[in-house]
């Protein structure tokens, strides 16, 4: 996979800016126009911090299939879940479940 063609990719559906790329990831304005001006492929933390702004994982980036993108309120969704007890966890499943 091509890492700078899959970047300008993801840039090009939302319709970001370069600019808007460091801020949302938290990186340097510098950082990401190297990036694209010397064809630099960036490290991996960098690379983790650009997908998390675009609001993707690592796994998504680079998969080969359609992306399938989480909204803010899905992802808030799963850091939550992440943080339950099983007990937690069964007793929301039940609830889901009616709702059937």
């Amino acid at each position: 996979m091509d890492i700078l063609s899959r970047l300008v990719e993801l840039q090009k559906q939302r319709g970001w800016s370069d600019y808007k790329i460091a801020k949302e990831a938290g990186l340097s304005p510098n950082t990401v126009s190297n990036i694209y001006r010397r064809n630099n492929v960036p490290n991996l933390v960098t690379l983790e911090a650009i997908c998390k702004a675009f609001g993707i994982t690592l796994s998504q980036f680079f998969a080969e299939e359609n992306l399938v993108e989480l909204t803010l309120e899905q992802r808030q969704l799963f850091e939550k879940w992440t943080t339950l007890t099983p007990d937690q966890k069964a007793a929301i499943w039940q609830i889901l479940k009616t709702y059937e």
